[in-house]
């Protein structure tokens, strides 16, 4: 986000908890069987552990999960776990308090942290890490990232940057891109691809086991793993089965795209179950083959990932 923030939505824009069920619904029926709730920052939704037991109610009961910040996790996790929240990821790009304040604008450090524990002590597992490497900034915490989630049996996911920035700055030539990363690793790692295979198959992060590396006697989980999601230099959008529905109530079938869909509208003129399951159909029949990133007239989404939701 860009350090003036970003215009909020009015209450009368955003999607009602009774209209972001009712569609969940819609999805669930049409077989569904994931929902991610994202941001922004979901933890600043008043009725958010009302809407995990809402969503865990349905027919038949969808994984339910969530990515966050962390800041306010530490005071909420047990209330989430409780409403039924299987998994939860949490973004965390450094361990070094004044690179964070850097890179996220807020001396929150150890807000996050406890957080972090917060969600292990509610039994909100797998615990996964989701870090963004940024040349100049914390390159050179990788290593210590892994060593860090491996002591305590979080599953660390190191993401690409993507070009879906507010300030537009985003440059391929300067992302650390997924080669780059696990260069950096196997400088003090050894580790192995998994197959992707079953579950994973359509999962957007390849995965590896690591054998050895710093600290392999105190891991807290064997096998030990970490990912990669490559969504840049390794795209994924053949198997992609991903769909993004935002706060104002438009359906998104790619990260990148430019068109979208109306629900909020259909929905609220008093469309039916069906109205709205055929108008998703249409839309996922039109998903684009690919993100383009990287070809000749790509430009990125006016929307920011903090828009979309990740």
């Amino acid at each position: 986000m860009p350090a003036e923030g970003l215009q909020w939505l009015s209450k009368t824009e955003r999607l009602a908890d009774a209209e972001i069920l009712r569609l969940a619904g819609v999805f669930v029926a049409a077989g569904v069987r994931s929902i991610r709730l994202t941001g922004g920052e979901p933890l600043v939704h008043p009725t958010l552990a009302a809407v995990i037991a809402d969503l865990k109610r349905l027919e038949p009961a969808p994984e339910v999960s969530l990515t966050t910040n962390g800041i306010t996790l530490e005071r909420q996790a047990a209330a989430l776990a409780e409403a039924g929240l299987d998994r939860i990821n949490i973004s965390l790009d450094t361990l070094d308090r004044q690179h964070f304040a850097a890179l996220t604008r807020r001396d929150r450090l150890d807000d996050v942290l406890r957080g972090i524990e917060a969600a292990a002590a509610s039994r909100l597992r797998p615990v996964k890490i989701n870090s963004v490497l940024v040349r100049g900034g914390n390159l050179d915490e990788a290593a210590g990232l892994l060593e860090w989630s491996l002591r305590r049996g979080f599953e660390l996911r190191f993401i690409e940057h993507m070009p879906l920035d507010a300030d537009h700055t985003w440059s391929q030539q300067e992302m650390v891109r997924a080669d780059e990363i696990l260069e950096l690793l196997a400088d003090q790692f050894t580790f192995q691809a998994l197959p992707r295979e079953g579950a994973a198959a359509n999962a957007p992060a390849e995965e590896f086991e690591v054998v050895d590396g710093p600290g392999a006697d105190d891991w807290a989980v064997r096998p030990a793993r970490f990912g990669v999601i490559a969504s840049v230099t390794r795209p994924f959008c053949r198997d992609c089965d991903r769909l993004r529905l935002t706060a104002d109530g438009q359906l998104r079938t790619c990260l990148f795209a430019h068109a979208e869909t109306d629900l909020r509208g259909p929905l609220r003129a008093g469309a039916t179950d069906g109205e709205l399951a055929e108008l998703i159909a249409q839309a996922v029949a039109g998903k684009q083959a690919g993100h383009g990133i990287g070809e000749a007239g790509f430009t990125q989404p006016m929307r920011t990932m903090s828009a979309i939701g990740g």
